[in-house]
């Protein structure tokens, strides 16, 4: 048995809100992946479709709207938001997704190209005390260094004020949302000796910037769904995504692992070292459906494509990701 009881569900979604990557025309060979063009006309009607669905953009962030199915209920979580401030909720209207159903906002970690656009969600959502799920490190002032030591500051993660009339959740902990149906992961512990944090990473700290490799804010989300197992749901895996999986494991007691879906933090000269220790840990893994994302990086995915050949899928803006059995979506 795991650390934390999470509640098995029948079925549950994950629509791609934002990601580096919109591919309208490949083909899709799997029954558990739809393309925006092929769900959206089926949920909301061809009236609906020829006068307002828009096309999906892409920018670097990543945002998926997750939905679980579970004693005759639903829940909706959003998980990252994305860079721009109004991209992902853009996205979002255009395939008449009703953000009004959100119960609460989970930030994977505290770095602007998953916070961007959370001021205009709230806005959009527009719920009283809805709660945002965030770690405190997610308020650091932060950097990158530069190869000539300079310091690029990335934009500042929004204050509380700025936020209302929503509330932020601060957890290093496990932590259960959607009727103890979706788990947030909490601090994770980093246990590979290959997956080494993001060097590059400063944080102002009294006037100074230092080295602040460990992004101890980054966190996943674990659902996991009858009769299939765990689908792990990664915003960056600053963790490392071997450590990501292994603590979702444990913390569940999950002994099958059906899914892996986000962002991998496999690109870049640095990451991408990591690259083949990564892929032996991920076959081991054996998941049903990898669906690597965002910050993973083209190297990283073609090596998941070529190791995992009937795993892997490659996402778009847009993609329905369907898991288990969904009702009255």
């Amino acid at each position: 048995m795991g650390d934390v009881r999470l509640k098995s569900v029948d079925g549950l979604e994950i629509i791609c809100l934002m990601d580096n990557c919109v591919d309208l025309t490949s083909s899709i060979d799997r029954e558990e992946v739809q393309s925006v063009r092929s769900w959206v006309p089926k949920r909301m009607g061809t009236e609906w479709f020829d006068k307002s669905f828009r096309l999906p953009i892409a920018e670097h962030g990543l945002s998926m709207l997750v939905k679980v199915f579970c004693d005759g209920e639903a829940h909706t979580v959003l998980f990252d938001t994305g860079v721009s401030q109004d991209g992902a909720v853009l996205n979002a209207k255009g395939m008449g997704v009703n953000l009004k159903d959100v119960e609460a906002i989970v930030l994977s970690h505290g770095h602007y190209d998953h916070c961007g656009g959370l001021l205009n969600f709230i806005r959009t959502i527009g719920k009283k005390n809805l709660p945002i799920i965030v770690h405190e490190d997610m308020f650091k002032t932060r950097g990158v260094a530069g190869k000539d030591g300079s310091i690029r500051k990335y934009p500042d993660f929004p204050s509380e004020n700025k936020i209302k009339p929503a509330v932020f959740v601060k957890t290093k902990n496990p932590y259960l949302l959607a009727g103890d149906a979706i788990l947030v992961t909490g601090e994770i512990p980093r246990k590979t000796d290959f997956e080494k944090g993001y060097v590059q990473q400063r944080a102002l700290i009294n006037g100074v910037w230092q080295p602040d490799p460990w992004v101890w804010d980054d966190r996943a989300l674990a659902v996991n769904v009858e009769g299939k197992g765990l689908v792990v749901v990664a915003g960056c895996a600053h963790a490392g995504i071997v450590n990501t999986v292994l603590y979702a494991k444990q913390i569940t007691g999950a002994s099958k692992i059906h899914a892996i879906i986000g962002g991998f933090h496999l690109s870049g000269r640095d990451f991408e070292e990591r690259i083949g220790k990564t892929m032996e840990v991920l076959k081991q893994f054996n998941p049903d459906v990898v669906v690597p994302m965002h910050c993973t990086g083209w190297r990283a995915a073609f090596a998941i494509a070529e190791a995992m050949p009937k795993a892997f899928v490659w996402n778009s803006v847009g993609n329905l990701y369907t898991f288990g059995r969904v009702h009255g979506s």
